[in-house]
């Protein structure tokens, strides 16, 4: 069984359709997909109508925290979207990326770099706008070579020249707000340093205290000893271990299902999950 628990669509900064998402993802060889756009799960419906059959689709989100300063994301699984106070914080999130992309673009200007709000806007589409969208705007202009490579104290990366901070949930909120809503919770990619300042292990130590269901050990960001790292620190603190892609579409090099997660921690999460179900293809549209 083959299991990517982590990609993202054109509903947030990823280049693929809800739709062909879930069609690539089946073209693949998965048998089970989640879609975890940031903050957002304007997606689904698309995603749903399109599936294809002998594929399960694993509703989701990637929420925008901030612990003690560093920024992370928290993977949302199987929760009731409608649930008011989740759905109250994920759109207060999601309203403040707006401005701060502005912010970012102006900063960029600064620097002389001849990007423009219309440019990231026209990138963005009708997604929830973030730094992968500026960052391709840099590679349209060839600033950087690849998005990657604008998240550098240089550019995008937190505390770079042209970072900018928006509206990030406490992990200990977003935790409590997720359980309410009958979903299951993973820290995305904890050990991925190249995006900046990480999460300390006790702080994590924390978290699975206050319910952290798991955490994303492997990961295109996680170097083999990092992801053995984790692995321990996993172990020691009773917490899931998943592996996903992180799919981006053509905005990252990594493929659907390159990293994947262990069928029985899968089976785990869905048990866990009261918020929402599975979703089984049956052919779609």
């Amino acid at each position: 069984m083959r299991i990517d628990l982590h990609t993202h669509s054109t509903a947030s900064d990823g280049t693929d359709t809800p739709a062909e998402l879930v069609r690539n993802a089946a073209a693949a060889g998965l048998d089970v997909v989640a879609l975890t756009d940031h903050d957002t799960t304007r997606g689904y419906a698309e995603a749903i109508a399109a599936l294809p059959e002998g594929l399960t689709l694993v509703t989701g989100a990637e929420l925008s925290c901030r612990i003690d300063g560093v920024s992370m994301h928290l993977l949302a699984y199987l929760f009731d979207p409608e649930e008011p106070e989740l759905l109250a914080e994920r759109e207060l999130v999601r309203d403040d990326r707006v401005p701060r992309a502005r912010g970012m673009v102006a900063k960029l200007q600064a620097l002389g770099v001849p990007v423009t709000w219309e440019q990231v806007a026209r990138i963005a589409g009708d997604g929830s706008v973030g730094r992968p969208h500026v960052a391709t705007a840099l590679v349209e202009l060839g600033v950087v070579p690849t998005v990657s490579d604008a998240f550098t104290e240089d550019w995008l990366a937190d505390g770079g020249q042209a970072y900018m901070e928006k509206h990030e949930t406490d992990p200990f909120e977003a935790i409590r707000l997720v359980k309410g809503a009958g979903g299951v919770t993973v820290f995305a990619h904890p050990g991925a340093d190249k995006r900046g300042r990480t999460v300390p292990e006790a702080a994590i130590a924390k978290m699975a205290a206050a319910g952290l269901d798991g955490i994303e050990v492997d990961h295109m960001d996680h170097d083999p000893e990092t992801r053995d790292r984790l692995r321990g620190l996993a172990a020691d603190l009773g917490l899931l271990v998943t592996g996903s892609s992180d799919y981006h579409g053509s905005r990252k090099t990594v493929t659907l299902g390159e990293f994947r997660t262990d069928p029985e921690v899968y089976g785990e999460i869905t048990r866990r999950a009261t918020g929402a179900f599975p979703v089984p293809g049956t052919g779609g549209a």
